[in-house]
């Protein structure tokens, strides 16, 4: 066994002459471990929140998103999108027109995001998982185009969950000369009717401001015939997502731009990242505080074994090794401290994944769940241990170094 470690091990589990030293031991491992804990809880309810958000928008957004680099649209017949559709691994493709314009209701109206879709959007996505009301998802029938709102959308409109009224959409001319003494002569304007749902993706970005119809309507009322702003995707089961995603982003060149869901949303997920990343650095600050106790405890330790130290010399221990049993010494509270804190900081994750034990307090009952979730993500199980061991390692070695050169001069 190695000699310094053997001695340092000797060390931490005998009992010391003095026996405070015992008990700021005890103490130091205690703070890493408290500290350790606090980092495991904390990234696992950040990791817990991305991933409830991520749910969200699974029943919306789809798998992959093509869209133009320049301009709005494209032509739908693109060799490029022609090719994309027929690779074997795409299962659902979907044309989307998507922009802007007016939707009126019964003197209400409301700056509005319209998307339109082929009848194959269900399939695309989840968006029959979202529906609340008592029709179905229609898009349209015989002549009639149907508009399904996001339920913030109708609330702002007071639509309910069937329109009593057709729902005017206006959007500006493109083409054309109009009559200026006339402003309306500016607008395209079609009725949009309800199958009786809406849509809840518990997203105001999309609650609020969208309209889902079919994509004949919105190519008609925005001038965009044989156009199409993105080409939605869904991949057979089993496929390599990373994989299909690359090979389609080389058919892409420059002219494309292929996004997955995390990438549609990337302000959202990047200021949840941020926020983590904060938590994580202020958790590592209070860490190195308790890092301290390591070193109090280190320092006592080296005066009360002021006379094994001369004994060590005696039997041939060098310098370098008598510096080594502090240093080990420090480094194994440091790592007692960070397996005892993981393991603690998993089982609270453990019990409230399963019980539930920190509510939301006075909101809950207002969102969709009623306690903090947690998802515990390996990756950051490993980077908080080697956080502690870099952390511990590092703020004992010069304290050590000092004190222990001191004694042994």
């Amino acid at each position: 066994m190695n000699f310094p470690f053997f001695i340092a091990r000797r060390y931490l589990f005998s009992k010391k002459s003095t026996h405070a030293i015992n008990i700021i031991s005890g103490i130091s491992v205690i703070g890493v471990a408290v500290a350790t804990m606090a980092l495991v809880v904390t990234l696992s309810v950040f990791n817990g929140f991305h991933d409830l958000v991520a749910t969200f928008f699974t029943s919306f957004d789809p798998q992959l998103k093509v869209s133009p680099v320049e301009g709005k649209s494209v032509a739908a017949d693109d060799p490029i999108l022609t090719q994309i559709r027929q690779l074997p691994q795409v299962e659902v493709a979907t044309e989307c027109v998507e922009d802007q314009a007016l939707a009126v209701y019964n003197g209400r109206q409301a700056m509005v995001t319209v998307k339109g879709v082929d009848d194959n959007f269900n399939q695309l996505t989840h968006i029959n998982k979202i529906l609340i009301g008592d029709g179905d998802f229609c898009l349209h029938a015989a002549d009639m185009d149907y508009g399904i709102l996001g339920i913030r959308l109708a609330e702002l409109l007071s639509t309910g969950f069937s329109f009593d009224y057709p729902l005017q959409i206006y959007a500006p001319r493109r083409e054309g000369q109009f009559d200026l003494t006339d402003p309306s002569d500016a607008f395209e304007m079609e009725n949009l009717y309800s199958p009786g749902v809406l849509f809840n993706v518990k997203q105001a970005k999309y609650d609020k401001n969208y309209i889902i119809t079919s994509i004949a309507f919105a190519r008609r009322i925005f001038d965009q015939q044989g156009m199409l702003s993105s080409l939605e995707l869904r991949l057979k089961p089993g496929s390599n997502f990373e994989a299909v995603k690359s090979e389609i982003k080389k058919y892409c060149g420059d002219r494309f731009v292929v996004r997955d869901r995390f990438e549609q949303q990337d302000d959202t997920f990047k200021i949840m990242k941020i926020e983590k990343l904060i938590a994580y650095i202020f958790l590592t600050f209070i860490l190195m505080v308790a890092c301290f106790n390591i070193i109090g405890s280190l320092s006592m330790l080296i005066i009360d074994k002021k006379e094994d130290v001369v004994t060590l010399r005696n039997l041939g221990a060098s310098d370098k090794q008598i510096v080594r049993v502090f240093l080990f010494e420090g480094r194994m509270i440091s790592a007692i401290g960070a397996v005892l804190g993981i393991v603690i900081g998993l089982l609270l994750c453990w019990a409230q994944q399963r019980f539930g034990l920190v509510g939301l307090g006075s909101s809950s009952g207002s969102f969709v769940i009623n306690a903090y979730p947690v998802s515990v993500h390996p990756e950051d199980i490993i980077l908080i241990f080697i956080t502690v061991l870099v952390v511990g390692f590092l703020s004992v070695w010069y304290p050590v170094r000092y004190f222990a050169k001191r004694l042994l001069a």
